[in-house]
């Protein structure tokens, strides 16, 4: 049988198991480069300036922030997971880097009142049962003039292709049933702005997996689930497979997922 052990706990203790993430679509790195590369120049982080990443995981992200920010800068990520924590500090130590990690979550960040100039939260907020008090910590921590940008998916723009329309829609609709808030990326603007900050602007990069791969990590994953709820049959789940395969062979899959990013300032 499958092991659906979740993942580390690392945003929302009521939220559900964490079985998806963008970045489980597989070679999806022009995507990802884009979007990183997007995200940094609207952060546009200058010597001495204080940066935070929410949910910072390993740290690449706050290695990168402390590049930008120099000596008399500050680079910071948060990170709930003791485990990713750990091994984010410890990368730090390696690399010789000034960035540092704290244990904390997007709801109860542990800094004062307008602390940065930049923050960043990507890929947390579909996790969150309560994405309007991440929204407002941010707003908080942001020092006037400010930028924040948060990055998510919406998994309503998950496409599978080929298969049989109706297995690869059940198997979309498990996804979408198996995420805690998986409409977040259409919704980020929206609390941003509720949050007191002005939204600047909005950016969009489909994560496309490689056209030469099967099913792949995340769909063989979410396809099993399916067929475990009731919802795909074990031999509708094994055609779907399949006809990934053979489409594969000859370079005519098509699995992607939409994810969009918000800029925003604090006045």
């Amino acid at each position: 049988m499958t092991d659906y052990t979740p993942r580390p706990d690392r945003f929302d203790r009521a939220g559900q198991p964490q079985l998806i993430d963008a970045h489980d679509l597989e070679v999806t790195q022009p995507g990802v480069r884009a979007l990183g590369a997007w995200t940094h120049e609207r952060l546009g982080l200058r010597p001495g300036d204080s940066a935070l990443d929410i949910g910072s995981g390993t740290g690449s992200e706050v290695f990168t922030f402390a590049d930008a920010v120099g000596p008399r800068g500050t680079a910071v990520g948060v990170e709930p997971d003791p485990d990713l924590l750990a091994s984010a500090t410890r990368r730090a130590t390696e690399r010789g880097s000034t960035a540092t990690f704290v244990s904390g979550d997007a709801y109860g960040l542990p800094f004062g009142d307008n602390t940065f100039d930049a923050v960043l939260c990507e890929r947390v907020f579909q996790h969150l049962t309560a994405p309007a008090r991440a929204a407002t910590e941010i707003a908080r921590v942001l020092r006037p003039g400010g930028r924040a940008v948060v990055v998510d998916a919406d998994w309503a723009t998950a496409i599978i292709h080929p298969g049989a329309p109706e297995v690869a829609r059940a198997v979309i609709d498990t996804l979408i049933s198996g995420t805690t808030n998986p409409f977040s990326g259409r919704r980020l603007a929206g609390l941003l702005t509720d949050a007191g900050l002005t939204v600047d602007e909005i950016g969009s990069h489909a994560l496309v997996q490689d056209r030469t791969i099967g099913a792949g990590a995340l769909v063989n994953r979410i396809a099993d689930l399916a067929v475990l709820r009731g919802t795909v049959t074990p031999e509708a789940r094994d055609q779907l497979r399949t006809d990934l395969q053979e489409a594969a062979a000859r370079g005519h899959t098509h699995i992607s997922v939409t994810v969009f990013a918000t800029l925003a300032h604090k006045k």
